[in-house]
C-alpha cells in the first residue's frame, strides 16, 4: 500500500513537471490537460491514502516530491501573469459569475 501511494505521489509531480514545461511554451491547452490529470491523481490519492501512514523513509520522499510540487505550482503562476492580464480586457463589461 505504502509502495501505490508513493507511486500516485511521483504521478502528481510528473504531471506537475508536464503542467511546468506546456506552461514554459505557453501551451495553456497543454496546462489545462496536465491539471486535469492532476485533479485525477489527486482524487486517487485521498481515496488510497485514508488510514495509511507512510514509513519514515517515504515520508521524506513525500515531503520532497510535494515541495517540488508546489514549486512547480509558482513558476506556472509567474508564467501565468501576462496570460491571465491579457483576458482582463476581454472580461471588462461582462458580469462576473462565481461558481
Amino acid at each position: 500500500m505504502e509502495q501505490s501511494l508513493i507511486d500516485l505521489y511521483r504521478a502528481i509531480e510528473d504531471s506537475s513537471a508536464a503542467m511546468l514545461a506546456a506552461a514554459s511554451r505557453e501551451d495553456w491547452d497543454g496546462v489545462m490537460h496536465h491539471e486535469g490529470t492532476c485533479a485525477v491523481l489527486i482524487e486517487q490519492l485521498r481515496s488510497s491514502a485514508q488510514g495509511c501512514r507512510l514509513a519514515p523513509e517515504l515520508r521524506k520522499e513525500k515531503a520532497r516530491i510535494m515541495r517540488r510540487i508546489l514549486d512547480n505550482d509558482a513558476q506556472i503562476r509567474i508564467l501565468a501573469e501576462p496570460w491571465l492580464a491579457s483576458l482582463d480586457p476581454l472580461l471588462q463589461g461582462r458580469p462576473q459569475f462565481v461558481h
